[in-house]
């Protein structure tokens, strides 16, 4: 049994080296990420150095925490297929956001369920986190499908919150409460 709550049977979860730049600049600048996130301004790959370089990878420090997703080829070596990401980290009530990308030709594989199976093992038991919460568009069935098999719940919707392509599209709130 692997007693290492950020490997799994296909993916290990790791933080951020200066080695990851350039995917991290080339991921935060394409568009259809974009579409999916709150972002409307490109990064400078300098601004993603400063990032990886300046970061303390501490969530109570930047209330956010960054995790690469590697695809576990075999032991001694990865390839990068995403990230996934707790934001808005609140410390007093133990809730925080979570966010997964994966790269297109490797979705589909269960590697983003395994990576957020993972990632809320060590929310619950490390961080002791009483709640996560995500947000997704309407339009957005794989990543709807995605997080209801891993036991969030549906709690609210925000009508029209989102313009995209030109339409009003309504965003989807779903919430995992630790047992």
């Amino acid at each position: 049994m692997n007693n290492n709550l950020l490997q799994g049977k296909h993916i290990r979860l790791r933080m951020p080296e200066p080695t990851d730049v350039d995917i991290l600049y080339q991921w935060e600048n394409d568009l259809s990420v974009w579409r999916v996130s709150t972002t409307v301004v490109p990064f400078s790959r300098f601004q993603m150095e400063q990032y990886i370089m300046n970061s303390q990878h501490d969530i109570y420090i930047e209330r956010q925490l960054r995790l690469m997703i590697d695809l576990v080829v075999v032991e001694a070596s990865k390839k990068t297929i995403g990230c996934i990401d707790l934001f808005d980290f609140d410390p007093l009530h133990r809730r925080a956001g979570i966010g997964i990308l994966i790269i297109p030709n490797e979705r589909e594989k269960g590697y983003a369920a395994e990576a957020l199976g993972l990632l809320i093992r060590y929310s619950f038991e490390i961080i002791q986190l009483h709640q996560l919460y995500c947000n997704i568009t309407s339009d957005n069935n794989p990543s709807i499908r995605l997080f209801t098999k891993a036991g969030f719940i549906q709690c609210g919707v925000k009508k029209e919150w989102r313009i995209i392509d030109g339409k009003w599209t309504d965003e989807i709130m779903f919430q995992l409460i630790r047992k």
